[in-house]
């Protein structure tokens, strides 16, 4: 038995605040409160149905995580938002469309009393979105210092102890690194001038960061890639989760992937297209927004295939991603894929996914999750990047000069062992030797 790791208990009420009340957020909120009053299961959640093997198989030990470490009971989150348009979460939720509306009644009260404060937006990032319940400030720094402001006052108003926010709003256009982003004074310099590399997303996770809330990001966007932001994560001993929540086609991929790889099937091509509606759609039809979203899509296969270790097998698959705005869709998010793989003396072969998915439905058990373990770690005294929590991001974040990983099953390997890590149980290989070996 290891030593446990000091965690602070999960005492008081945690504000979970989120960028964007549209829907993924209202389902995330709506579905909280119905498993609260026993109206549904969590099914997604790794917080509140996962379990966790500690020590050898034949002990037969297997808590649920929520038993081997101090997670943050749903009774004490209490969710804030920011969103451009002013709807309540009741108002949201029913044109989102994702959950039905006889569940949405029964949750009209708890719903209704999520009312969005004005968000700092603006449509030169998002470019087919526009909303009155914007905030107006002379620059963006003191938009930033106006989110504080909202952060203090939620905490205090609902009397919380400590508080997360998970960014769920829309995908902003494609944005570099450069040189405001380098440094944090030189980025707050940048955010007094207005600099227009300086997008929404950052004015929310520097406000986070600046009060001690730790901060993960839902969506493709640069935001927290950036030094600046990870000099600020690490003075303020905060720590940051991200980018973009892997919910359907990605998930798949890094599921189908590593089996390609880990059976030494080659591949020739991977054909990806998506058809959906709703906010995200609409936004993903603008040029800036899409490129945004098929960089992170695309980078999956590159880093679990290894193409530089296995050029025979991967060094020259074509790879395609295209997303299409279909209006009556909805949520209702469709995948297709067709892939197109060798094996043996060449042999041609071929895999074709169709994945039906509920996109909010995917998206809510892991902003969930990612926000109870990003307050588990604020607890933990961690800071910083936490890459174990690489199991939900279609980009994962990771310290300079590391490749990320993204074989799903290797992130969940990773995320369990850093829970036993905290709990002091030992960590487990998967050797097994010591059955058979006298």
């Amino acid at each position: 038995m290891r030593k446990p790791r000091s965690i602070a208990p999960a005492k008081g009420r945690l504000a979970v605040l989120v960028p964007g009340l549209g829907a993924v957020a209202t389902t995330l909120i709506a579905g909280v409160e119905a498993v609260k009053r026993g109206m549904g299961k969590p099914i997604g959640s790794l917080t509140q149905m996962g379990t966790v093997r500690l020590g050898k198989r034949t002990e037969k030990r297997a808590p649920l995580i929520r038993e081997l470490v101090p997670i943050a009971a749903l009774e004490d989150v209490r969710f804030g938002a920011w969103d451009p348009f002013p709807d309540d979460a009741y108002a949201s939720a029913t044109h989102a469309s994702v959950l039905d509306h006889a569940l949405l009644e029964q949750l009209r009260v708890p719903l209704s009393a999520v009312r969005p404060m004005p968000a700092v937006f603006s449509p030169e990032y998002v470019r087919r979105l526009d909303g009155p319940n914007v905030k107006k400030a002379p620059s963006k720094l003191e938009l930033g210092e106006a989110l504080r402001e909202d952060i203090r006052r939620f905490v205090r108003e609902n009397d919380c102890a400590r508080a997360v926010m998970v960014w769920c709003a829309s995908t902003e256009v494609y944005l570099e690194p450069s040189a405001v982003h380098a440094e944090l004074g030189r980025f707050e310099k940048a955010m007094a001038a207005s600099d227009p590399a300086i997008a929404p997303s950052m004015i929310y996770a520097w406000a986070a960061l600046k009060e001690g809330v730790a901060f993960a990001n839902g969506a493709p966007n640069l935001t927290v890639d950036i030094p600046a932001l990870q000099q600020l994560a690490r003075k303020q001993g905060v720590p940051l989760a991200g980018k973009d929540f892997k919910t359907g086609q990605t998930m798949m991929k890094t599921v189908l992937a590593p089996m390609l790889k880990a059976r030494l099937l080659a591949l020739n091509g991977w054909f990806s297209t998506n058809i959906l509606g709703n906010r995200d759609g609409e936004v993903l039809d603008d040029p800036g927004s899409f490129k945004t979203k098929a960089v992170s899509k695309l980078s999956a296969l590159q880093y679990i295939l290894q193409p530089e270790l296995y050029p025979d097998l991967y060094g020259h698959f074509d790879h395609q991603v295209h997303i299409e705005y279909y209006k009556p869709r909805g949520d209702n998010k469709e995948g297709w894929d067709n892939v197109d793989i060798e094996g043996w003396l060449g042999y041609p072969m071929q895999i074709k996914v169709n994945f039906l998915c509920r996109d909010s439905i995917l998206a809510a058990p892991v902003a969930l999750d990612v926000a109870l373990f990003l307050d588990l770690a604020q607890r933990a005294g961690m800071s910083g990047i936490q890459e174990w929590l690489s199991f939900y991001f279609k980009s994962p974040m990771v310290a300079e000069g590391l490749y990320p990983e993204h074989d799903l099953f290797i992130q969940l390997t990773k995320l369990k062992n850093t829970l036993r890590h905290l709990a002091g149980e030992e960590l487990i290989t998967h050797l097994g030797l010591d059955y058979y070996e006298p």
